[in-house]
């Protein structure tokens, strides 16, 4: 008879006063103390907005569309937990009041309710536990749930509730509440205040939730009487008041939580004492930061994309780019390149002084002419170039109009009756009626050419990469592409789609249509990455003795 799996214990981590204080970064950086104490973790993102999923909200609205290993379209906060964890989140890590909502409508109109009158309290709620507890069959020590928006934002009530819910029915030894708030510096009066936390911790207590735990993200220390202000007036212990000042690095987080001792507070109230006197293993992640903050030289690398003006739409990119620079002992100078404003007479000027080029994934064609002039220049100039998804698509156009002479190719997705379609609707998108959750997603098989460039940076023939797309090269122009050196260097086992061009005429110039960005984690940089940054600094020094790779 096989054993009853053990009961989890939960933190559950809130937001009080505005918005984007950090909580997925907190989040991430808990989980890897626990994590690194030799704790078996996960993480659940809720969103309180009434879409499905990301997968059909403007960049602008959202920041980037986060993709897991099975297909999943989630938050860009299971980026940080992946990054950080060294972990593969699924579908069931991330979801939102528009996903239980539709699955209590499905159940209603399949007549499981048996008539009852469905209501918030408790068919939504119930719902939201059932989400919540779908990992207590994988025998996790501790799962975090992160609740997106604020305390007090309308959205967020059904959440707050089923957490009060939860709480009750598991007991407090196994439901630790975690509020991230904020301290803020009112320069005219020249002191910190602590009323906005006052007022969220209240209005928490409106809801039936004590917090435990107040992280306070702060520009200023925190002094031992403000801790014992804010303790006093919020029913939290003095200890159990963190200070999360501003720092110049997202993984410098989890090593001042460590020595705030977030973690060991969460544990003791959780009943887990043998844990919280158990030295974490941070050994990776300290040498990591160590190459980070310490690096040998500096590479320049420019970002070519649309969504310049709100940076998290790259979000992952940009970290797989700090990863590579600092497995390289780099410093990295990113330069974000609006594609709209790239011109005949300013691509000079904008990109010479930078020692890479990335081409960024997106949709539609607002900037792609910025992007294709981009792509022409590093072909031109042998300048490293790393070409993704849609990267990849407008490099095939770029090829095709300035190599191959076809004036007019482009994908049928910016001009439906181009004459020469490079770029094509993948055939089984052509019956899809609805945008949301229908793009070719997730980890797909993919044959690597031998002797390629891209062979020689994976050191495999087989990978599996995430992917997020509609549109492919059009297979008819392989053999004429490949005649004049841009050869196809990795396909998708199942259908043979084109999966990597590259241009052997180049020192490095790689295309792929998956999205590398997603698999680089802190401990296991991504090896596109390292090669393009490694490229790009040999480019840079005309082949001069590079710094030695890690071991």
């Amino acid at each position: 008879m096989k054993a009853k799996n053990k009961q989890p214990k939960y933190v559950i981590i809130s937001g009080g006063v505005t918005s984007s204080l950090g909580k997925g970064i907190v989040s991430a950086s808990l989980a890897k103390l626990l994590q690194a104490r030799g704790l078996k973790v996960t993480i659940i993102k809720l969103d309180p907005y009434i879409n499905v999923d990301p997968g059909t909200l403007n960049p602008y609205e959202h920041g980037e569309v986060y993709v897991t290993h099975d297909g999943a379209e989630t938050d860009l906060d299971l980026g940080h937990y992946e990054r950080f964890l060294n972990i593969r989140t699924t579908k069931n890590n991330n979801f939102t009041t528009g996903r239980v909502y539709q699955t209590v409508i499905e159940k209603e109109r399949k007549g499981e309710y048996l008539g009852k009158t469905v209501q918030v309290i408790p068919h939504i709620t119930d719902e939201i536990k059932r989400r919540i507890r779908i990992f207590e069959k994988d025998d996790f020590d501790i799962i975090l749930v992160e609740i997106g928006g604020t305390v007090g934002d309308i959205e967020s009530l059904p959440y707050i509730e089923a957490i009060r819910q939860l709480q009750w029915e598991l007991g407090k030894e196994n439901v630790s509440i975690i509020l991230l708030t904020l301290i803020p510096y009112l320069k005219a009066a020249g002191e910190l205040k602590t009323k906005p936390t006052q007022h969220s911790v209240k209005f928490l207590m409106q809801s039936g939730i004590q917090p435990d735990v107040l992280v306070c993200r702060t520009e200023k220390p925190l002094s031992e009487p403000l801790k014992e202000k804010i303790a006093l007036f919020t029913n939290v212990k003095k200890e159990a008041v963190i200070e999360s000042r501003d720092v110049d690095s997202i993984y410098e987080v989890p090593l001042l939580m460590k020595q705030e001792g977030l973690d060991k507070v969460v544990l003791e109230n959780l009943g887990l004492k043998k844990w919280a006197h158990k030295k974490p293993n941070l050994k990776q992640w300290i040498k990591f930061l160590d190459d980070l903050k310490n690096p040998k030289d500096s590479v320049h690398i420019a970002l070519v994309g649309k969504y310049i003006q709100l940076r998290d739409a790259y979000k992952s990119i940009h970290e797989s780019l700090i990863h590579g620079a600092a497995y390289n002992h780099l410093e990295l100078h990113l330069h974000w390149i609006d594609s709209e404003k790239i011109t005949e007479e300013n691509i000079r000027q904008l990109l010479s002084q930078v020692q890479g080029i990335l081409i960024a994934p997106g949709f539609g064609s607002r900037g792609i002419e910025g992007k294709i002039k981009a792509i022409q220049y590093a072909r031109e100039n042998q300048i490293p170039m790393l070409g993704i998804c849609f990267g990849m698509q407008m490099t095939a156009v770029e090829f095709a109009r300035n190599v191959l002479g076809f004036t007019n190719a482009n994908s049928t997705e910016i001009d439906p009756s181009t004459p020469y379609p490079v770029i094509d609707l993948l055939p089984e998108q052509l019956e899809k009626k609805y945008l949301g959750g229908t793009l070719r997603l997730g980890a797909k098989t993919i044959l690597l050419k031998e002797n390629s460039l891209i062979h020689s940076i994976y050191q495999t023939n087989s990978i599996e990469e995430r992917h997020r797309h509609r549109y492919f090269f059009n297979e008819k122009y392989k053999e004429l592409y490949e005649k004049n050196g841009m050869i196809v260097s990795g396909v998708d086992k199942e259908t043979g789609l084109t999966e990597v061009m590259e241009y052997i005429h180049h020192p490095w110039f790689v295309t792929v249509q998956f999205h590398p960005e997603y698999q680089s984690t802190v401990n296991k940089p991504h090896p596109l990455f390292i090669s393009f940054i490694h490229a790009s600094y040999k480019h840079a020094h005309n082949n001069k003795k590079l710094i030695p790779e890690n071991e």
